[in-house]
């Protein structure tokens, strides 16, 4: 309300009762607090760095978040795999950003890791894809906002064991939704 910023969801009805993974593009801080509401108790995957910011950093720990170190690849991916199934197992969604780190509205969707179709299929849950423009309106890096309603999308479930097949099919919803709201 401040930031004159509402958003509008389309799908929400997509959102099983039971743990699944939470696959989303990256924009902004917005998606990082808002997604986080979809489901509850959800598990973030996020930068370590996040968990050492005074009293922001030290709440977010309370919501059990999976911290990696980006540098290292091959052991953040262990990690996202061991906690992240061990949260799923616990009942909780976990929230990936595949993409790795926030993309401008205009560049579209980036590359996507692998570890979102890893973790569904290891741990047998659905991949539910969420798409949203809030690069639009919560300008990343910047205290601008502007005003406008956020546009966000959740996709059917996702469902597999081929890890690569499901991350490309995640990607794929999430291209193809992005270009209807952009």
């Amino acid at each position: 309300m401040l930031c004159g910023i509402g958003w509008n969801i389309k799908g929400i009805e997509n959102i099983p009762n039971s743990p699944f993974v939470m696959v989303s593009n990256h924009q902004s801080p917005w998606e990082s607090f808002f997604l986080q509401t979809l489901f509850l108790p959800t598990s973030s995957i996020m930068k370590k760095e996040i968990l050492i910011i005074p009293f922001f950093g030290w709440a977010i720990s309370r919501l059990k978040p999976i911290p990696i170190n980006r540098k290292l690849k091959f052991e953040s991916l262990k990690k996202v795999i061991e906690v992240g199934g061990k949260r799923i197992r616990e009942g909780y969604c976990v929230l990936v950003f595949p993409e790795g780190t926030r993309k401008r509205p205009g560049e579209g969707i980036g590359k996507f890791g692998t570890s979102c179709g890893v973790l569904a299929s290891n741990e047998s849950v659905p991949i539910i894809p969420i798409c949203h423009n809030s690069g639009k309106y919560w300008i990343n890096k910047s205290f601008r906002k502007k005003r406008g309603d956020i546009e966000v999308i959740i996709g059917n479930p996702i469902k597999g064991n081929n890890p690569k097949k499901l991350t490309e099919k995640a990607r794929s919803w999430i291209d193809r939704a992005y270009s209807e709201i952009y």
